[in-house]
């Protein structure tokens, strides 16, 4: 194998250039301009649900603008998965709120609705008052219970943000994620299911709260002939070169979508009898349609990998995770949560084969900068943290190298 696969690489659709070029051709080379107006309008019509979009900086910029809209600040609480990536929890830490976290159900690994109805009841017996809003997640595209999770909500008439970042496409009763809360939140950031380089979007209920987000996202300008500012404001708002991106990018979303699934139901054939290994299938209930952004599997603590006896003997000396490239330098690659001895040695071994894989994302209430928020957990994240990893499944992964990958899988397991 002399290519490198990775999890999911940016597919350009060959028509993003088009649209960058006419930005540069007019000079719309700010953050507003047809491109941003254009893509916006695919976005609404892809969502549906009469909903408005705004598109943005970044996903994270989408949840902050939502609590801000939610009334979220200081004193608050906000009850978030724990079993997601710090980008769900940390906006909820700039408005000086806390976090509680709550502990997913074993079929989706989302946010467990039973879990949420007792930490609410708790919340209230403690602090006297409800948490301010509702954070459920569709992790890795998975869509979660969240019918069960709005009528919750409902019950106690507190607002939901739904965070679909990883799950363009993916829809639950025939309704796409992201339309069932107040707000949902989309990301375009480099390695989803479709990109704008660096990009997210607010999903919201009419064309007031569209006109509202982006107030806030234009460093909240009052209406008068000089600069006037009332309130806090941020520089949120989208580019017209990357809307440009994210306008060619919609010419291929679905293909994109229909690729995971594809590449989804290879790894499930083909790791069926792959003894210790299981990969993880949304449920079988027709309600559930994911965009299985990424594939994910577990394996279990027994089985032994080639190399297990030196994990955790180095540390990471390559750039870790999105986009950014960015390198600190640690003492030791050990932590008291981490995945299990033979998950970081067959992430060793995938990476010397040329593939990444990764660990799935650490339960936030396992890490140390929300080591004091509060958690509601059954143990499930922790033990799917111990065991899980994820497998490459964007569109530049072709069926011969879902085959080397479950070969290679299987070349690492001894015995």
């Amino acid at each position: 194998m002399d290519k490198r696969i990775y999890l999911c690489l940016a597919h350009m659709s060959g028509k993003e250039q088009d649209f960058i070029r006419e930005a540069f051709d007019t000079n719309w080379v700010v953050p507003l301009g047809p491109n941003v107006n254009a893509f916006e309008e695919d976005l609404k019509h892809f969502v549906g649900q009469n909903k408005e979009v705004v598109a943005l900086s970044a996903g994270t910029a989408a949840i902050h603008l939502g609590l801000i809209q939610l009334g979220v600040s200081t004193g608050d609480e906000v009850i978030c998965q724990s079993f997601t990536f710090c980008a769900s929890a940390n906006p909820v830490a700039y408005q000086g709120a806390t976090p509680v976290f709550i502990d997913s159900e074993e079929d989706t690994w989302n946010m467990d609705p039973a879990l949420l109805e007792e930490a609410i009841k708790d919340r209230i017996a403690k602090t006297g008052k409800k948490p301010k809003a509702i954070l459920p997640v569709h992790l890795y595209g998975m869509p979660a219970r969240i019918d069960e999770i709005c009528a919750i909500a409902s019950k106690y008439d507190i607002p939901v943000l739904e965070d679909a970042a990883e799950a363009l496409g993916s829809e639950f009763k025939g309704q796409k994620c992201g339309t069932f809360g107040t707000f949902g939140v989309l990301s375009f950031n480099g390695n989803k299911m479709i990109t704008t380089s660096g990009g997210g979007a607010l999903i919201v209920p009419d064309e007031a709260a569209k006109k509202q987000t982006m107030f806030y996202a234009t460093q909240a300008r009052e209406p008068f002939p000089h600069y006037q500012h009332e309130k806090i404001g941020y520089n949120y708002r989208m580019s017209n070169i990357c809307a440009g991106i994210g306008r060619g990018q919609m010419t291929v979303a679905q293909a994109h979508i229909d690729h995971h699934k594809h590449v989804q139901s290879l790894y499930e054939e083909l790791l069926k009898d792959v003894k210790g290994v299981h990969i993880h299938k949304q449920p079988a209930d027709k309600r559930y349609d994911s965009n299985f952004w990424l594939c994910t599997a577990t394996i279990d603590e027994d089985v032994k990998v080639v190399g297990q006896e030196n994990a955790y003997q180095e540390v990471i000396k390559t750039a870790v995770g999105g986009a950014a490239g960015v390198i600190k330098a640690v003492n030791s690659a050990t932590t008291d949560c981490q995945p299990n001895e033979n998950v970081e040695a067959l992430r060793v071994f995938m990476l010397n084969n040329k593939i990444e894989a990764r660990p799935v994302w650490k339960p936030m209430h396992k890490q140390p900068v929300y080591v004091d928020a509060p958690c509601y957990t059954n143990g499930i994240e922790e033990d799917i943290f111990k065991i899980g990893f994820c497998l490459p499944a964007g569109p530049y992964v072709i069926d011969d190298d879902v085959k080397y990958i479950v070969e290679k899988i299987k070349e690492a397991i001894i015995g």
